[in-house]
């Protein structure tokens, strides 16, 4: 049969988004993100840094999902408390935030009026500087900015002591915000890192990096790999209760002070 009357495949289905607000039993009203996705086979609440999720499969209705989230309301409120055990870290705001995280520990801010925006390290100490006119988006740059070099900074003084026993070094290593991984080693050894390491321990974040640097002798998680992760980095299981008890908590500062 002709290629004229042949039906064009149908385009795959994608991801559908929205929201909606919904109250607790306790009269708090939060904002639930709603995901139509094709793949799910059933509907699914979970909650993670960026707040409450609802995921309906294609032919869930919407009253059916509103439906399951208010009997799992209780469900919903101890995750949503466990999430918002932050220790006080808030979005960034000019001449308001105090504080900032940084190595595990949180050192104090000050705020300067300056003639372009920067975040600088001052001993055990803080210092932002920025125009008057600077917004809120020049500020949250000027945070990721110093975060990032920080963190590679940190780099700087790990990688000399590891990269001479593995067989190459990464092709190049960037840092993001990442929802649920701390690191990743694509197949052209490029590397990701998650920027919340630089809020956490040292030790915690190295240890993250000789995991990765690890893959680049063993690509999957064998016995051998460990033995890898066990000669340059001995004790990392304290390292991964270290993730499992703050790691929540690192990842959700991040996102708050970023805004993201």
């Amino acid at each position: 049969m002709s290629s004229l009357f042949r039906l064009p495949k149908p385009k795959p289905r994608t991801l559908e988004r929205d929201s909606f607000d919904f109250t607790l039993d306790d009269g708090r009203s939060i904002r639930i993100n709603r995901v139509r996705d094709p793949r799910a086979r059933r509907l699914r609440l979970s909650v993670d840094e960026r707040g409450a999720r609802l995921t309906l499969p294609p032919r869930a209705s919407l009253v059916s999902g509103e439906r399951f989230v208010r009997e799992h309301g209780d469900w919903l409120a101890r995750q949503l408390a466990m999430h918002d055990d932050d220790d006080g870290i808030e979005p960034l705001q000019r001449g308001v935030t105090a504080q900032l995280p940084l190595r595990g520990r949180m050192l104090p801010l000050s705020w300067h009026e300056g003639r372009f925006t920067l975040l600088r390290l001052d001993g055990d100490a803080l210092a932002m500087q920025a125009p008057a006119r600077a917004g809120q988006a020049a500020l949250v740059r000027a945070l990721r900015d110093f975060y990032e070099a920080q963190a590679r900074a940190d780099l700087g003084r790990w990688l000399p002591r590891h990269l001479p026993t593995l067989p190459r070094a990464p092709s190049r290593v960037r840092f993001k915000v990442m929802s649920s991984q701390w690191g990743s080693l694509a197949p052209d050894d490029a590397m990701s890192l998650d920027l919340s390491l630089v809020l956490g321990e040292p030790a915690a974040f190295e240890y993250v990096l000789v995991h990765e640097l690890c893959h680049l002798v063993h690509r999957d998680h064998s016995p051998a790999f460990w033995r890898e992760v066990e000669a340059r980095c001995p004790g990392w299981g304290a390292q991964r209760e270290y993730f499992h008890a703050e790691g929540r908590r690192l990842k959700a500062g991040l996102r708050r002070l970023l805004a993201c």
